[in-house]
């Protein structure tokens, strides 16, 4: 999975915007940065800090990771699941 497809999962399963960043650091939102010759991070960003960062060689990995992290903000902030979804 790319960043791109990420976002349009997100979309897809209607992940609001204000939970997450994918073009690096953005206040109170999970975050992913990076590039292919410095690997990707994953990280909840407050007051320009990166908390919790967790480090990737692939995008896939990191993507993966990160859809993992919104998956569980939307269970507990909103009741929502995506268990069973394919993707």
């Amino acid at each position: 999975m790319t960043a791109k497809e990420l976002r349009k999962y997100f979309k897809e399963h209607l992940v609001p915007k204000k939970l997450y960043a994918l073009n690096g650091s953005h206040n109170k939102r999970i975050c992913l940065s990076g590039s292919e010759k410095t690997g990707w991070d994953v990280y909840f960003s407050e007051k320009k800090q990166k908390v919790g960062n967790m480090h990737f060689a692939s995008e896939a990995d990191a993507c993966t990771e990160m859809k993992n992290q919104i998956r569980r903000i939307m269970e507990v902030m909103y009741g929502v699941t995506w268990a069973g979804v394919a993707g």
